[in-house]
């Protein structure tokens, strides 16, 4: 039985997330029926990510087992075919080994989150973008980030409702970047907590905003208590970039290992 990885684009607006649901549609359940029309297989799609409702993705990956080979260009041809009018594209198709798994193979995950920092409200960019029409000092939030890269406690940087049996996590990148009126959080770490990302933007905001300083955030790190640490930012301006996997995999070098087991080793942004 063939396994097949797939990176996936998507446009979390009408989803509830990554995950199927009862609640409404989701982007596994879009590519899982794709799939069933192209080959008439009831599939699963495993994915790296679990993105919460109105999360984009540029770089999610998923894998999936199908009864008879295929082409990849032909498997991604076909399920983008049925994917249609839903706003998913599977970017590109490979075939690799059957103990690839695109959750707990990943090494590393980046999310890339987008502030839109002007007066005006986005256009073009609407659902794409958090607008926050106050000034922010993009210089005072990288410095405060930069308090939070390594191995931490995010106790205070998760959702309440986060399932993961430690809040001990490694952060290898936490880049914040202005262009314009444009202000871009890069993260990168080999798996996060619930909401992870969004919380250390609404933290990190607050800093831009001058209403935090930089010891606020290590003592809200330092409390490992969630009502410490800033807001949960809205889901519109997030986007998994890219997943990666180590050598002996099909996706390059590895990116590390934070030591979660493979049962922590997802994310739910």
């Amino acid at each position: 039985m063939p396994r097949y990885k797939l990176t996936i684009e998507y446009d979390g607006a009408p989803f509830v997330g990554w995950q199927r649901q009862d609640n409404g549609p989701s982007v596994q359940a879009a590519l899982e029926e794709a799939a069933f029309a192209f080959c008439g297989e009831r599939v699963t799609m495993h994915g790296a990510g679990r993105t919460d409702t109105g999360v984009h993705a540029a770089g999610q990956v998923a894998h999936v087992d199908l009864g008879r080979a295929h082409a990849p260009g032909t498997v991604q041809a076909a399920i983008n075919f049925h994917l249609k009018p839903h706003p998913v594209v599977v970017v590109e198709a490979a075939v690799v080994p059957a103990d690839f798994h695109a959750r707990f193979s990943a090494t590393a995950r980046r999310y890339r989150y987008l502030i839109l920092n002007r007066r005006a409200p986005p256009a073009l960019e609407r659902g794409r973008v958090w607008h926050v029409p106050v000034a922010l000092d993009s210089d005072a939030m990288a410095g405060a980030a930069a308090l939070l890269v390594g191995r931490h406690d995010f106790n205070s940087f998760r959702s309440t409702a986060c399932q993961a049996a430690s809040s001990v996590k490694t952060l290898d990148r936490l880049d914040v970047t202005r262009d314009g009126d444009r202000i871009a959080l890069d993260v990168a770490a080999r798996s996060f907590l619930h909401n992870q990302v969004r919380i250390l933007a609404g933290t990190l905001q607050l800093v831009g905003r001058g209403q935090w300083t930089r010891h606020e955030v290590e003592q809200a790190l330092a409390a490992r208590d969630r009502t410490r640490a800033g807001p949960t930012a809205p889901p519109h301006g997030l986007c998994l970039m890219e997943v990666r996997y180590g050598a002996g995999t099909v996706n390059g070098p590895s990116a590390g290992d934070d030591g979660d087991d493979a049962q922590n080793a997802g994310d739910e942004q």
